[in-house]
């Protein structure tokens, strides 16, 4: 899902510090349309913000909201938030491809090397790879890495889609041929609130996640769960039976409604575990995921 490099030649800019959040939703609302199209390549650049330190107040807020214990190692998906802003930076500049108002997350992969611990300091750093077509449009990748003494710990790869009319090009799904519904081994209740207390400990704002007039804007009855909050909060179910290191990835599917009921299931595979979540009363899928 990550493809290889296209951009070799990308510069490499370092930032003073990560940058705040606010002013870069700003301006990416302002005049944004879903959909809108710019053909323009993969900006051939990496951002990169070097020391950073997390904040163990905003580390146990996170782990709160989503779930997890709250332990000296960080959740599999920590990291993704704390270089979200760097990503968000990179994704709102002027020569980004695509508006990023009205992007979908559609899939995350994460690998970690090594635990990472919460009293080491970060390099992070943000680029984008992969444009290629789609059936609805076009997506990329847009690739996270965290490093501590020049060595990577860290690499997150989060998949977004641009839906755009006409066929993008891209290879379409069989959608005759739908996996069973696993059988659940919970329900959890997700309240209105999950939207709104993600956005905050996350920095991700997108309005369709925290209001129902943002989310009516962009197709939706309701406001819609973060799917990186639905995968941190799979994980957090398993976080005592994961590996050190290794790979999570996830396919996000159908979204979450604030507020809902969601079943989560996990089973051992060969080599992990194969987990989802799912509607309960119509077994239609809203995540995927191997760890």
């Amino acid at each position: 899902m990550g493809g290889t490099d296209d951009r070799p030649d990308r510069a490499t800019v370092e930032l003073p510090r990560l940058p705040a959040t606010g002013p870069l939703y700003r301006r990416a609302l302002r005049g944004a349309l879903p959909g809108g199209r710019r053909d323009r390549p993969v900006p051939a650049v990496a951002l990169t913000v070097a020391g950073v330190q997390v904040d163990r107040a905003h580390l146990a807020e996170y782990d709160r909201v989503c779930g997890f214990p709250l332990t000296e190692r960080l959740p599999v998906t920590y990291p993704h938030v704390l270089g979200f802003p760097l990503a968000l930076r990179l994704m709102t500049a002027p020569e980004f491809p695509f508006p990023v108002t009205g992007l979908v997350h559609v899939a995350n992969r994460i690998t970690v090397h090594r635990p990472v611990l919460a009293g080491e300091p970060l390099d992070l750093t943000a680029y984008a790879e992969h444009l290629r077509p789609h059936e609805r449009g076009r997506q990329l990748d847009v690739v996270l890495v965290a490093s501590t003494g020049g060595t990577e710990v860290w690499r997150g790869v989060a998949t977004y889609l641009s839906r755009e009319r006409g066929d993008g090009g891209g290879a379409r799904r069989d959608r005759g041929d739908r996996a069973a519904t696993p059988a659940a081994t919970a329900q959890w209740r997700v309240g209105t609130r999950v939207g709104t207390d993600y956005a905050r400990v996350s920095g991700d704002h997108n309005p369709i996640h925290t209001s129902r007039l943002g989310a009516r804007l962009f197709g939706f009855p309701r406001p819609i769960a973060h799917g990186m909050w639905t995968k941190a909060r799979c994980l957090a179910a398993l976080d005592n039976r994961l590996p050190d290191a290794g790979t999570v990835e996830v396919a996000f599917k159908l979204p979450v409604a604030l507020p809902g009921v969601v079943g989560f299931s996990a089973n051992p595979a060969d080599d992990g575990w194969d987990f989802a979540l799912h509607d309960p009363r119509t077994g239609r899928p809203h995540l995927a995921g191997t760890a």
